[in-house]
């Protein structure tokens, strides 16, 4: 298919992405997902698109994975600079028992309906698979998978396609491998080099953050205290800068206390209603709206439907209805 298909909506150009000084937004990666799953008919195309890339897809990040001196501690790099590469999901590793689990959470995003989640995940779980086999060796084999859609028609096919039981419907995303695997040595592992690297890595995510700015601050504190009453007040106390201070700053950042606030708000009510069984006076609750009235006519100028429709259709899509 034609590349400008590909990237139809993200204001990005083929030379963009030869650039290693351009710089994609969140919203920008989105777009290009939903143009796949527009575009592109395979039934198993996201996984391998993810068995497509590789370390040496990611820069610096790849490159500090592939100069980790052990195996656990490149687990843990990747955790905490993961924003570096995959910036649609929240990752978590976790080792125990004789296994390891990686946790995938793609983000609250308005744009993100069930097919897309599911792109998400399907991508991820390829692009794990692809990255533990680039470090650990081709050998290498996920023992399991989970994941919290409906399994897809034929069942059995989609667990030949990924090389292991797939468990759907469960509550996390779940990426499954034998402990063993950590206890091998890096082919590429230098100390030195691991530590200039790392160094870079520190740099790109303390730029990152500085990107996100005073609005990424109090986005942070808003989601913490989400369903409590918190105020713009609240707000400036917490970071230690005058109310107007705060005003003013947002402003330079083109966003307002109450633009993150009903975002955050909207982005969170979609998770709940796509992810859990909550019920709409428990999702309003959650949210901190002291009526349920108030919530459903948050969630219409919102989202431009009601939150029971909103639900059907994210539900619509998991279970492979049109």
């Amino acid at each position: 298919m034609p590349v400008a298909d590909a990237l139809r909506r993200t204001l990005l150009s083929p030379s963009d992405l030869q650039s290693p000084t351009t710089q994609v937004s969140v919203n920008q990666v989105i777009e290009t997902y939903r143009n796949a799953v527009r575009l592109a008919h395979a039934p198993h195309f996201a996984f391998e698109a993810g068995l497509k890339t590789h370390v040496s897809s990611y820069g610096m990040y790849g490159f500090a994975i592939l100069s980790s001196m052990n195996f656990r501690e490149t687990m843990h790099f990747a955790v905490k600079y993961h924003q570096l590469a995959t910036p649609v999901v929240k990752l978590q590793f976790r080792e125990e028992a004789g296994r390891v689990d990686w946790t995938i959470d793609p983000l609250p995003h308005p744009a993100i309906d069930a097919r897309l989640y599911r792109f998400i995940v399907e991508t991820q779980f390829g692009i794990l698979v692809s990255l533990h086999r680039d470090i650990m060796g081709s050998a290498f084999h996920p023992a399991a998978l989970d994941v919290t859609f409906a399994a897809p028609e034929p069942e059995d096919q989609y667990a030949r396609a990924l090389g292991c039981p797939v468990a759907f419907g469960q509550p996390r995303n779940r990426f499954r491998f034998d402990a063993d695997w950590l206890n091998g040595a890096p082919q590429f592992g230098n100390e030195i080099t691991y530590a200039s690297v790392l160094a870079l890595c520190d740099d790109l995510h303390d730029r990152l953050q500085n990107r996100i700015g005073v609005a990424g601050k109090v986005r942070s504190y808003l989601l913490a205290t989400l369903g409590r009453n918190t105020s713009l007040e609240h707000v400036a106390a917490h970071l230690g800068v005058p109310v107007r201070t705060l005003r003013r700053k947002l402003r330079d950042e083109d966003t307002s206390f109450r633009d993150l606030f009903d975002q955050l708000r909207a982005e969170v009510a979609i998770k709940y209603l796509r992810d859990t069984q909550m019920t709409i006076d428990d999702i309003a609750h959650a949210l901190g709206f002291s009526e349920t009235s108030n919530f459903r006519h948050a969630f219409r100028r919102w989202n431009h439907a009601s939150p029971l429709k909103v639900r059907r259709s994210l539900h619509a899509g998991q279970t492979g209805e049109p």
